[in-house]
């Protein structure tokens, strides 16, 4: 098995064409994992008008995105994140989550929260170790079991 290329972080927005096969292939992969339950989600993980949106490539080919958006003055909502099951172990996600943040302090947020699902556990892993911290589910998040919400101040 030969190494990895060094990845690349490609900034794009939603209209990127393999940014959507990516969101396609994550959506597959939550509706495998929660079933049925995935649908109610659907309504919150549009992609449409995103301006902040990153593709990661390794070897030229797309093995991931994760993407951004205005919550509020301050806080970014950080969104769509996936890496392909082969790639995972190889520190692609955590570095992906670093650049959705450089770029959001970039773009002057201070803040960021987001979502996942209880039986992500590779993504509540990620988060913790990046220095989110859990929070109460927020907007359309209250009340569903199924979610847990965290936040970060970034720098």
């Amino acid at each position: 098995m030969r190494p990895i290329q060094s990845p690349e972080f490609i900034r794009t927005n939603s209209e990127n064409c393999d940014f959507r096969q990516l969101v396609i292939a994550l959506d597959a992969d939550l509706y495998q994992r929660n079933g049925e339950a995935q649908l109610q989600y659907r309504q919150y993980n549009q992609i449409d008008k995103i301006k902040n949106a990153i593709v990661v490539y390794v070897d030229e080919k797309p093995v991931g995105c994760g993407c951004f958006k205005r919550f509020d003055d301050e806080t970014v909502e950080i969104k769509r994140m996936f890496i392909f099951p082969e790639m995972r172990g190889k520190q692609l996600a955590s570095q992906l989550l670093r650049e959705l943040e450089m770029w959001a302090v970039e773009e002057g947020y201070t803040k960021a929260v987001l979502e996942t699902g209880l039986r992500q556990v590779e993504a509540i892993r990620l988060y913790t170790r990046a220095g989110y911290m859990l929070t109460e589910n927020y907007g359309q998040y209250i009340g569903m079991e199924e979610s847990i919400c965290y936040g970060k101040e970034l720098r």
